[in-house]
């Protein structure tokens, strides 16, 4: 399956697609890019004339990145366009470290810790341009 593939069979759609590349993927891991845009909806009041990307945001983009293309990945055998794809979060325990700002380009880089039955957990971490971690946690989801 390929990067394009995967990104194809995400069930999200612009303004809450949070994913532009998968740079890498495999039955344990995946690395992924989004880049921020300035004009994104969020920015508009969070944090008046200092806009930062909420951190429901930035969980988000992790899930998106390291556990649903992942898990889409590694369900490749039974999911076709053809299918529905349910997805649902199951639980996140997320650190925030640093800020990210508009304009910012993040690469989410996430590594199984198992699946099974349709579950997956993740250790997903975000490096900003810089190679800063900016956020790291652990994101359950269930794909069916």
């Amino acid at each position: 399956m390929t990067s394009h593939e995967i990104i194809s069979l995400l069930p999200y759609s612009s303004p809450f697609l949070f994913v532009d590349s998968i740079e890498k993927v495999d039955d344990n891991s995946i690395t992924g890019i989004y880049t921020f845009k300035n004009d994104e909806y969020f920015y508009q009041g969070h944090f008046e004339n200092f806009p930062v990307t909420p951190g429901v945001i930035l969980t988000e983009t992790m899930a998106q990145i390291g556990v649903v293309c992942l898990g889409i990945y590694l369900s490749k055998e039974i999911i076709s366009d053809n299918n529905s794809l349910k997805i649902a979060m199951t639980s996140t325990q997320v650190d925030f470290l640093h800020p990210v700002f508009p304009g910012e380009k993040v690469t989410v880089i996430s590594e199984k810790v198992y699946f099974r039955f349709g579950k997956l957990k993740c250790n997903v971490h975000m490096l900003n341009a810089k190679g800063a971690v900016v956020c790291k946690g652990l994101i359950s989801g269930m794909i069916k």
